[in-house]
Protein backbone atom coordinates (compact mmCIF):
# COMPACT_ATOMS: atom_id res chain seq x y z
CA UNK A 1 0.00 0.00 0.00
CA UNK A 2 1.69 3.30 -0.81
CA UNK A 3 2.08 6.21 1.59
CA UNK A 4 -1.60 8.11 0.31
CA UNK A 5 -3.58 4.94 0.45
CA UNK A 6 -2.24 4.09 4.04
CA UNK A 7 -2.60 7.88 5.73
CA UNK A 8 -6.21 8.17 4.04
CA UNK A 9 -6.88 5.12 5.32
CA UNK A 10 -5.99 6.10 8.65
CA UNK A 11 -7.57 9.36 8.51
CA UNK A 12 -10.90 8.20 7.08
CA UNK A 13 -11.04 5.42 9.89
CA UNK A 14 -9.84 7.97 12.51
CA UNK A 15 -11.60 11.23 11.72
CA UNK A 16 -14.35 11.42 9.08
CA UNK A 17 -17.28 9.39 8.65
CA UNK A 18 -18.06 7.19 6.18
CA UNK A 19 -21.45 7.42 3.97
CA UNK A 20 -23.40 4.66 2.23
CA UNK A 21 -25.22 5.70 -1.44
CA UNK A 22 -28.02 3.40 -2.23
CA UNK A 23 -28.72 2.10 -5.35
CA UNK A 24 -32.90 2.16 -6.22
CA UNK A 25 -33.77 -0.09 -8.64
CA UNK A 26 -36.76 0.15 -11.19
CA UNK A 27 -38.73 -3.72 -11.13
CA UNK A 28 -37.31 -5.83 -14.02
CA UNK A 29 -39.30 -6.24 -17.48
CA UNK A 30 -39.16 -8.20 -20.31
CA UNK A 31 -38.41 -5.02 -22.09
CA UNK A 32 -35.00 -3.88 -20.40
CA UNK A 33 -33.46 -1.82 -23.43
CA UNK A 34 -36.34 0.62 -23.18
CA UNK A 35 -36.43 0.92 -19.38
CA UNK A 36 -33.90 3.88 -18.29
CA UNK A 37 -31.66 2.91 -15.13
CA UNK A 38 -32.22 5.45 -12.15
CA UNK A 39 -29.06 4.39 -10.54
CA UNK A 40 -26.59 7.02 -10.01
CA UNK A 41 -23.74 7.36 -12.02
CA UNK A 42 -20.37 6.62 -11.08
CA UNK A 43 -16.70 8.44 -11.45
CA UNK A 44 -12.99 7.19 -11.72
CA UNK A 45 -12.00 9.91 -9.51
CA UNK A 46 -13.99 12.64 -7.22
CA UNK A 47 -11.72 15.16 -7.98
CA UNK A 48 -9.58 15.88 -10.95
CA UNK A 49 -6.08 17.62 -9.37
CA UNK A 50 -3.76 19.58 -11.96
CA UNK A 51 -1.04 19.08 -9.08
CA UNK A 52 1.80 19.93 -11.49
CA UNK A 53 3.75 23.15 -10.22
CA UNK A 54 3.98 25.54 -12.81
CA UNK A 55 6.64 27.65 -13.38
CA UNK A 56 4.99 29.97 -16.56
CA UNK A 57 2.07 30.34 -18.15
CA UNK A 58 0.64 26.62 -19.31
CA UNK A 59 -1.95 24.11 -20.25
CA UNK A 60 -2.61 20.73 -19.13
CA UNK A 61 -5.11 18.10 -19.54
CA UNK A 62 -6.33 15.45 -17.15
CA UNK A 63 -9.20 13.06 -17.85
CA UNK A 64 -11.86 11.21 -15.71
CA UNK A 65 -14.12 8.54 -16.90
CA UNK A 66 -17.98 8.99 -16.19
CA UNK A 67 -20.20 5.27 -15.47
CA UNK A 68 -23.31 3.77 -16.14
CA UNK A 69 -22.97 0.99 -13.53
CA UNK A 70 -26.69 -0.42 -14.47
CA UNK A 71 -27.03 -2.77 -17.42
CA UNK A 72 -29.89 -0.05 -18.62
CA UNK A 73 -29.02 2.83 -20.26
CA UNK A 74 -29.09 6.25 -18.56
CA UNK A 75 -29.99 9.84 -19.48
CA UNK A 76 -28.10 12.41 -18.16
CA UNK A 77 -30.45 15.97 -18.24
CA UNK A 78 -27.99 18.39 -17.83
CA UNK A 79 -23.98 18.60 -16.98
CA UNK A 80 -23.01 22.40 -16.35
CA UNK A 81 -19.55 23.59 -15.73
CA UNK A 82 -20.79 25.99 -12.44
CA UNK A 83 -18.08 28.55 -13.70
CA UNK A 84 -19.47 29.21 -16.83
CA UNK A 85 -17.34 30.99 -19.91
CA UNK A 86 -15.65 32.72 -16.56
CA UNK A 87 -14.20 29.60 -15.34
CA UNK A 88 -10.00 29.04 -15.43
CA UNK A 89 -11.20 25.50 -16.53
CA UNK A 90 -11.90 23.82 -19.65
CA UNK A 91 -14.48 20.88 -20.40
CA UNK A 92 -14.60 18.23 -23.14
CA UNK A 93 -17.25 15.51 -22.91
CA UNK A 94 -15.94 13.04 -25.47
CA UNK A 95 -14.39 15.41 -27.99
CA UNK A 96 -16.83 18.19 -27.69
CA UNK A 97 -16.28 21.13 -25.97
CA UNK A 98 -18.87 22.98 -24.38
CA UNK A 99 -20.02 24.86 -20.15
CA UNK A 100 -23.64 23.20 -20.81
CA UNK A 101 -24.44 19.34 -21.92
CA UNK A 102 -27.89 18.51 -21.78
CA UNK A 103 -29.76 15.10 -22.32
CA UNK A 104 -26.42 13.08 -22.74
CA UNK A 105 -27.21 9.08 -23.10
CA UNK A 106 -25.05 6.62 -21.47
CA UNK A 107 -25.44 2.55 -22.76
CA UNK A 108 -26.19 -0.33 -19.85
CA UNK A 109 -22.50 -0.55 -18.41
CA UNK A 110 -20.85 1.70 -20.56
CA UNK A 111 -18.54 5.07 -20.20
CA UNK A 112 -18.03 8.54 -21.30
CA UNK A 113 -14.29 10.09 -21.24
CA UNK A 114 -14.57 13.39 -19.76
CA UNK A 115 -11.21 15.42 -20.91
CA UNK A 116 -10.38 19.02 -18.44
CA UNK A 117 -8.08 21.81 -19.26
CA UNK A 118 -6.51 24.52 -17.27
CA UNK A 119 -4.49 27.64 -18.40
CA UNK A 120 -3.53 29.24 -14.93
CA UNK A 121 0.04 31.51 -14.10
CA UNK A 122 1.19 30.54 -11.00
CA UNK A 123 3.50 33.46 -10.51
CA UNK A 124 0.28 35.49 -11.07
CA UNK A 125 0.13 36.52 -7.11
CA UNK A 126 -3.27 37.96 -7.64
CA UNK A 127 -4.43 33.94 -7.74
CA UNK A 128 -5.97 32.25 -5.19
CA UNK A 129 -3.06 29.58 -3.92
CA UNK A 130 -5.76 26.86 -5.24
CA UNK A 131 -8.20 27.54 -8.01
CA UNK A 132 -11.39 25.20 -7.77
CA UNK A 133 -14.89 24.64 -9.95
CA UNK A 134 -17.06 22.02 -10.11
CA UNK A 135 -18.97 19.81 -12.73
CA UNK A 136 -22.49 19.30 -11.89
CA UNK A 137 -24.28 15.94 -12.59
CA UNK A 138 -28.14 15.76 -13.07
CA UNK A 139 -29.41 12.38 -13.34
CA UNK A 140 -32.90 11.29 -12.65
CA UNK A 141 -33.51 14.15 -9.93
CA UNK A 142 -30.00 13.61 -8.41
CA UNK A 143 -27.18 16.06 -7.86
CA UNK A 144 -23.98 14.53 -8.19
CA UNK A 145 -20.24 16.86 -8.80
CA UNK A 146 -16.67 16.26 -9.63
CA UNK A 147 -14.50 18.71 -8.38
CA UNK A 148 -11.48 20.56 -10.82
CA UNK A 149 -8.67 22.09 -8.79
CA UNK A 150 -5.54 23.42 -9.42
CA UNK A 151 -2.55 25.27 -7.79
CA UNK A 152 -3.00 28.88 -8.59
CA UNK A 153 0.09 30.19 -7.11
CA UNK A 154 3.80 28.92 -6.89
CA UNK A 155 3.72 27.24 -3.82
CA UNK A 156 4.67 23.77 -2.14
CA UNK A 157 1.82 21.52 -2.12
CA UNK A 158 0.79 18.32 -0.86
CA UNK A 159 -2.03 16.14 -2.18
CA UNK A 160 -2.92 13.59 0.28
CA UNK A 161 1.03 13.14 0.61
CA UNK A 162 3.94 12.25 2.97
CA UNK A 163 6.41 15.31 3.69
CA UNK A 164 9.66 15.07 3.04
CA UNK A 165 12.12 14.14 6.16
CA UNK A 166 13.95 17.06 7.49
CA UNK A 167 13.22 20.75 7.15
CA UNK A 168 10.75 22.43 4.80
CA UNK A 169 11.93 25.19 3.54
CA UNK A 170 10.38 29.03 4.19
CA UNK A 171 10.81 30.30 0.91
CA UNK A 172 7.34 30.17 -0.69
CA UNK A 173 4.21 28.86 1.19
CA UNK A 174 3.46 25.39 2.08
CA UNK A 175 -0.30 24.15 0.72
CA UNK A 176 -2.17 21.35 1.89
CA UNK A 177 -4.96 19.63 -0.03
CA UNK A 178 -6.50 16.72 1.69
CA UNK A 179 -3.57 15.77 4.09
CA UNK A 180 0.16 15.79 4.77
CA UNK A 181 1.78 13.16 6.88
CA UNK A 182 4.82 13.12 9.08
CA UNK A 183 5.61 9.19 8.50
CA UNK A 184 6.41 6.71 10.86
CA UNK A 185 9.71 7.39 12.90
CA UNK A 186 10.43 10.44 10.91
CA UNK A 187 11.36 13.78 11.96
CA UNK A 188 9.65 16.88 10.26
CA UNK A 189 11.07 20.68 11.53
CA UNK A 190 9.35 23.67 10.45
CA UNK A 191 11.65 26.52 10.69
CA UNK A 192 10.73 29.90 11.96
CA UNK A 193 8.56 32.55 8.86
CA UNK A 194 6.89 29.48 7.40
CA UNK A 195 3.46 30.18 5.91
CA UNK A 196 1.25 26.57 5.80
CA UNK A 197 -2.15 26.63 4.12
CA UNK A 198 -4.53 24.17 4.23
CA UNK A 199 -7.63 23.48 2.00
CA UNK A 200 -10.80 22.70 3.75
CA UNK A 201 -11.07 19.55 5.56
CA UNK A 202 -7.51 19.41 5.14
CA UNK A 203 -5.00 18.52 7.85
CA UNK A 204 -0.82 18.03 9.08
CA UNK A 205 -1.25 14.53 10.03
CA UNK A 206 1.37 13.33 12.50
CA UNK A 207 1.81 9.27 12.82
CA UNK A 208 4.09 8.24 14.86
CA UNK A 209 6.52 10.50 14.17
CA UNK A 210 7.54 14.10 15.66
CA UNK A 211 7.09 17.18 14.76
CA UNK A 212 9.00 20.17 15.46
CA UNK A 213 8.12 23.76 14.82
CA UNK A 214 10.50 26.50 15.37
CA UNK A 215 9.38 29.76 15.08
CA UNK A 216 10.49 33.41 16.84
CA UNK A 217 9.03 36.15 18.18
CA UNK A 218 9.78 37.84 15.45
CA UNK A 219 9.40 35.41 12.89
CA UNK A 220 6.35 33.06 13.66
CA UNK A 221 5.35 29.75 11.98
CA UNK A 222 1.71 30.17 10.73
CA UNK A 223 -0.85 27.64 9.92
CA UNK A 224 -3.91 28.46 8.76
CA UNK A 225 -6.73 28.29 5.75
CA UNK A 226 -6.07 28.66 2.20
CA UNK A 227 -8.40 30.92 1.37
CA UNK A 228 -6.64 34.49 1.42
CA UNK A 229 -9.43 37.17 0.96
CA UNK A 230 -10.27 40.05 3.39
CA UNK A 231 -13.64 37.77 3.72
CA UNK A 232 -11.87 34.99 4.76
CA UNK A 233 -9.54 36.43 7.93
CA UNK A 234 -11.45 35.00 11.11
CA UNK A 235 -13.88 32.28 9.38
CA UNK A 236 -13.51 28.97 11.14
CA UNK A 237 -13.38 25.65 9.97
CA UNK A 238 -11.45 26.70 7.22
CA UNK A 239 -9.55 23.02 7.32
CA UNK A 240 -9.46 20.82 10.37
CA UNK A 241 -6.12 21.03 12.30
CA UNK A 242 -2.78 19.80 13.54
CA UNK A 243 -3.52 15.66 14.50
CA UNK A 244 -0.96 13.99 16.81
CA UNK A 245 -1.54 10.38 16.43
CA UNK A 246 0.87 8.18 18.60
CA UNK A 247 3.42 10.64 17.75
CA UNK A 248 7.03 10.70 18.79
CA UNK A 249 7.67 13.60 21.38
CA UNK A 250 6.83 16.83 19.37
CA UNK A 251 7.36 20.71 19.84
CA UNK A 252 5.32 24.09 19.03
CA UNK A 253 7.43 26.97 19.78
CA UNK A 254 6.35 30.60 18.98
CA UNK A 255 3.28 29.64 16.16
CA UNK A 256 0.29 31.14 15.06
CA UNK A 257 -2.80 28.43 14.61
CA UNK A 258 -5.85 29.85 13.38
CA UNK A 259 -9.08 29.17 11.75
CA UNK A 260 -9.60 25.47 11.77
CA UNK A 261 -11.92 23.40 13.20
CA UNK A 262 -9.89 22.10 16.12
CA UNK A 263 -6.41 23.81 16.46
CA UNK A 264 -4.28 20.77 18.09
CA UNK A 265 -5.50 17.24 18.50
CA UNK A 266 -3.29 15.16 20.31
CA UNK A 267 -4.65 11.36 20.52
CA UNK A 268 -1.97 8.56 21.72
CA UNK A 269 -2.71 5.21 23.01
CA UNK A 270 0.88 3.85 23.57
CA UNK A 271 1.80 2.69 26.96
CA UNK A 272 4.92 3.55 26.30
CA UNK A 273 5.52 6.80 25.74
CA UNK A 274 6.69 8.66 28.99
CA UNK A 275 6.92 12.04 27.38
CA UNK A 276 5.09 14.22 26.90
CA UNK A 277 3.56 13.47 23.60
CA UNK A 278 3.70 17.89 22.38
CA UNK A 279 4.90 20.54 24.09
CA UNK A 280 3.83 23.93 23.24
CA UNK A 281 4.75 27.31 23.78
CA UNK A 282 4.67 31.21 23.26
CA UNK A 283 1.80 30.23 20.64
CA UNK A 284 -1.59 31.73 19.81
CA UNK A 285 -4.32 29.21 18.87
CA UNK A 286 -7.35 31.12 18.10
CA UNK A 287 -11.18 31.44 15.93
CA UNK A 288 -11.41 27.57 15.61
CA UNK A 289 -14.50 26.12 15.09
CA UNK A 290 -14.52 23.33 17.91
CA UNK A 291 -11.29 23.28 20.22
CA UNK A 292 -8.67 25.01 21.04
CA UNK A 293 -6.37 22.18 22.56
CA UNK A 294 -8.32 19.04 22.12
CA UNK A 295 -6.35 15.92 24.51
CA UNK A 296 -7.97 12.43 23.77
CA UNK A 297 -6.93 8.96 25.13
CA UNK A 298 -3.94 9.17 26.54
CA UNK A 299 -2.09 11.93 25.28
CA UNK A 300 0.50 14.06 27.25
CA UNK A 301 0.85 17.90 26.59
CA UNK A 302 3.11 20.62 28.32
CA UNK A 303 2.36 24.15 27.76
CA UNK A 304 3.76 27.73 28.84
CA UNK A 305 2.67 30.70 27.41
CA UNK A 306 -0.10 30.09 25.47
CA UNK A 307 -3.33 32.24 24.21
CA UNK A 308 -5.72 30.60 23.18
CA UNK A 309 -9.72 32.41 22.37
CA UNK A 310 -12.41 32.19 20.09
CA UNK A 311 -13.25 28.57 19.26
CA UNK A 312 -17.11 27.55 19.46
CA UNK A 313 -16.39 24.94 22.07
CA UNK A 314 -13.40 24.66 24.70
CA UNK A 315 -10.26 26.65 24.45
CA UNK A 316 -8.80 23.43 26.23
CA UNK A 317 -10.58 19.95 26.21
CA UNK A 318 -9.77 16.60 27.77
CA UNK A 319 -11.11 13.84 26.70
CA UNK A 320 -11.16 10.34 28.59
CA UNK A 321 -7.49 9.76 29.91
CA UNK A 322 -4.40 11.68 29.42
CA UNK A 323 -1.71 14.09 31.31
CA UNK A 324 -1.64 18.11 31.06
CA UNK A 325 0.11 20.68 32.31
CA UNK A 326 -0.19 24.64 31.45
CA UNK A 327 1.23 27.59 32.77
CA UNK A 328 1.27 31.35 32.25
CA UNK A 329 -1.23 30.67 30.13
CA UNK A 330 -4.48 32.32 28.72
CA UNK A 331 -7.91 30.15 28.56
CA UNK A 332 -10.45 32.04 27.55
CA UNK A 333 -14.32 31.18 26.68
CA UNK A 334 -15.11 34.37 24.93
CA UNK A 335 -16.33 33.75 21.43
CA UNK A 336 -18.18 30.43 22.21
CA UNK A 337 -20.99 28.40 21.78
CA UNK A 338 -24.01 28.91 24.42
CA UNK A 339 -21.35 30.52 26.70
CA UNK A 340 -19.14 26.94 26.89
CA UNK A 341 -16.84 27.09 29.65
CA UNK A 342 -13.31 27.50 28.66
CA UNK A 343 -11.98 24.42 30.62
CA UNK A 344 -13.73 21.25 29.86
CA UNK A 345 -12.30 17.97 31.37
CA UNK A 346 -14.09 14.33 30.99
CA UNK A 347 -12.60 11.27 31.44
CA UNK A 348 -14.76 8.79 29.89
CA UNK A 349 -16.36 8.29 26.22
CA UNK A 350 -18.35 6.28 24.43
CA UNK A 351 -16.53 5.37 21.30
CA UNK A 352 -17.87 4.72 18.23
CA UNK A 353 -18.25 0.40 18.94
CA UNK A 354 -21.19 1.36 21.83
CA UNK A 355 -18.32 0.85 24.53
CA UNK A 356 -17.74 3.42 27.44
CA UNK A 357 -14.14 4.16 28.03
CA UNK A 358 -13.00 5.55 31.13
CA UNK A 359 -9.21 6.64 31.68
CA UNK A 360 -6.69 7.85 34.06
CA UNK A 361 -5.90 11.24 34.71
CA UNK A 362 -2.82 11.11 36.91
CA UNK A 363 -1.49 14.73 36.23
CA UNK A 364 -3.57 17.52 35.58
CA UNK A 365 -2.75 21.04 35.72
CA UNK A 366 -3.25 25.09 35.58
CA UNK A 367 -0.61 27.42 37.38
CA UNK A 368 -0.30 31.09 37.14
CA UNK A 369 -2.67 31.18 34.06
CA UNK A 370 -6.38 32.86 33.35
CA UNK A 371 -9.25 30.86 32.95
CA UNK A 372 -12.03 33.25 32.03
CA UNK A 373 -14.49 34.64 29.41
CA UNK A 374 -18.42 35.27 29.11
CA UNK A 375 -20.32 32.52 30.61
CA UNK A 376 -20.67 31.81 34.70
CA UNK A 377 -18.44 28.74 34.82
CA UNK A 378 -15.10 28.50 32.65
CA UNK A 379 -13.84 25.22 34.21
CA UNK A 380 -16.37 21.74 34.37
CA UNK A 381 -15.68 18.73 34.93
CA UNK A 382 -17.19 15.41 33.84
CA UNK A 383 -15.81 12.76 35.84
CA UNK A 384 -16.15 9.51 37.10
CA UNK A 385 -13.82 7.21 38.69
CA UNK A 386 -15.59 4.01 38.07
CA UNK A 387 -15.98 2.35 40.99
CA UNK A 388 -12.41 3.77 42.12
CA UNK A 389 -10.52 1.91 39.26
CA UNK A 390 -10.24 5.73 37.87
CA UNK A 391 -7.63 7.85 38.71
CA UNK A 392 -7.74 11.53 38.58
CA UNK A 393 -5.24 14.07 40.35
CA UNK A 394 -5.52 17.83 39.12
CA UNK A 395 -3.84 20.70 40.78
CA UNK A 396 -5.16 24.17 39.52
CA UNK A 397 -3.07 26.48 41.63
CA UNK A 398 -2.44 30.62 41.52
CA UNK A 399 -4.93 31.25 38.66
CA UNK A 400 -7.67 33.59 38.02
CA UNK A 401 -10.93 31.94 37.61
CA UNK A 402 -14.54 32.73 36.46
CA UNK A 403 -16.43 30.53 38.26
CA UNK A 404 -20.33 30.81 39.16
CA UNK A 405 -19.77 28.67 42.58
CA UNK A 406 -15.33 28.36 43.39
CA UNK A 407 -14.55 24.52 43.57
CA UNK A 408 -13.54 24.18 47.39
CA UNK A 409 -11.60 20.41 46.47
CA UNK A 410 -8.30 19.99 46.84
CA UNK A 411 -7.74 20.15 43.02
CA UNK A 412 -7.90 23.84 43.54
CA UNK A 413 -5.38 25.84 45.39
CA UNK A 414 -5.07 29.65 46.22
CA UNK A 415 -6.84 30.88 43.04
CA UNK A 416 -8.26 34.24 42.50
CA UNK A 417 -12.01 33.90 41.66
CA UNK A 418 -14.20 36.06 39.44
CA UNK A 419 -12.38 39.37 39.09
CA UNK A 420 -12.04 40.30 36.19
CA UNK A 421 -8.74 40.89 34.09
CA UNK A 422 -9.64 44.17 32.62
CA UNK A 423 -8.41 42.94 29.01
CA UNK A 424 -7.97 45.93 27.04
CA UNK A 425 -10.42 44.37 24.23
CA UNK A 426 -12.10 41.65 24.13
CA UNK A 427 -14.04 42.28 20.91
CA UNK A 428 -10.53 43.04 19.22
CA UNK A 429 -9.28 39.96 20.74
CA UNK A 430 -6.45 42.32 22.62
CA UNK A 431 -5.65 39.99 25.60
CA UNK A 432 -3.68 42.44 27.62
CA UNK A 433 -4.16 44.44 30.06
CA UNK A 434 -3.50 47.53 32.61
CA UNK A 435 -1.73 47.87 35.42
CA UNK A 436 -4.98 48.01 37.75
CA UNK A 437 -5.63 43.99 36.36
CA UNK A 438 -5.72 41.96 39.46
CA UNK A 439 -3.59 39.64 37.18
CA UNK A 440 -0.54 41.90 37.50
CA UNK A 441 2.13 40.65 40.57
CA UNK A 442 -0.37 37.88 41.49
CA UNK A 443 1.79 34.67 40.07
CA UNK A 444 3.41 32.67 41.87
CA UNK A 445 7.54 33.10 41.73
CA UNK A 446 8.37 29.32 42.45
CA UNK A 447 10.06 27.95 38.99
CA UNK A 448 7.49 24.79 39.09
CA UNK A 449 4.40 27.47 38.49
CA UNK A 450 6.32 30.14 36.26
CA UNK A 451 8.78 30.78 33.41
CA UNK A 452 11.49 33.41 32.94
CA UNK A 453 9.74 35.43 30.00
CA UNK A 454 6.47 35.92 28.69
CA UNK A 455 4.87 35.31 25.12
CA UNK A 456 6.99 38.11 23.76
CA UNK A 457 10.11 37.59 25.01
CA UNK A 458 9.57 40.04 28.43
CA UNK A 459 11.66 39.38 31.41
CA UNK A 460 9.20 38.34 34.02
CA UNK A 461 9.10 39.81 37.76
CA UNK A 462 11.19 37.16 39.45
CA UNK A 463 9.63 37.83 42.53
CA UNK A 464 6.25 38.31 41.31
CA UNK A 465 5.55 37.42 38.17
CA UNK A 466 1.97 38.23 36.28
CA UNK A 467 -0.80 35.74 35.69
CA UNK A 468 -1.12 34.83 32.28
CA UNK A 469 0.97 34.94 29.33
CA UNK A 470 1.63 37.92 29.25
CA UNK A 471 3.81 40.43 31.61
CA UNK A 472 3.00 43.60 31.52
CA UNK A 473 5.86 45.69 32.79
CA UNK A 474 5.01 49.59 31.89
Amino acid sequence: MNSRKKYKNLIIGGIFALTCALLVLLPSSCRKDLILSNEALQFSTDTVLFDTVFTTVGSTTQRFKIYNPSSRPVVISSIILKGGENSKFRFNLDGVSGTNFKDIRIPGRDSLFAFVEVTLDPNDQSNPLIVEDELLFLTNGKEQTVTFAAWGQDAYFYYNDVFPEGTLPNDKPHVIYGFAAVDSAQTLIIQAGTNIHLHNNSLIFVYKGALEIEGTEENKVVIQGDRLEPFYADVKGQYYGVYFQEALPSRINHAIIKNGTAGVHVFSEDPSNISYTLEITNTEIFNHASYGVFNYAGGKIYGENLLVHNVNLYAFFQLEGGEFTFKQSHFLGYGTDGNQPAVAIRNYFTRSDGLTYVGDIPQGNFYNSVIYGSGNNQVVFDTTLFGGAAQIDCLFKNNVIKQDEPYTSSFFEDNIWNIDPQFISITEQNFKYPTSSILIDNGNPSPVYTNTIDIRGIVRNPNSPDIGAYEINE
